[in-house]
């Protein structure tokens, strides 16, 4: 489980550092890691809070191709967690 959400971060943190992707992409991203990250919280609560961010960032019409590519494989990743 937590090399799942290494993997996931790792991913976030891919999109954190693209510069190509518009600053609110990024700042979004950097949210969705600390949420992911924050023990004090039920997984299915980050679990559920990221999906809903991550969507949000996909329809964001300002997202480059492979950034919206990127977001999707983090959202995939998230669904397989128990």
């Amino acid at each position: 489980m937590a090399t799942r959400i290494q993997n996931i971060t790792s991913g976030l943190e891919m999109l954190i550092e693209d510069t190509s992707v518009p600053r609110n992409i990024r700042r979004s991203a950097e949210q969705i890691k600390s949420i992911l990250t924050d023990q004090s919280k039920p997984l299915d609560i980050r679990k559920a809070k990221a999906i809903g961010t991550l969507d949000d960032m996909s329809n964001d019409p300002n997202i480059p191709m492979h950034g919206r590519t990127l977001v999707w494989n983090i959202m995939s990743q998230l669904e397989t967690l128990a």
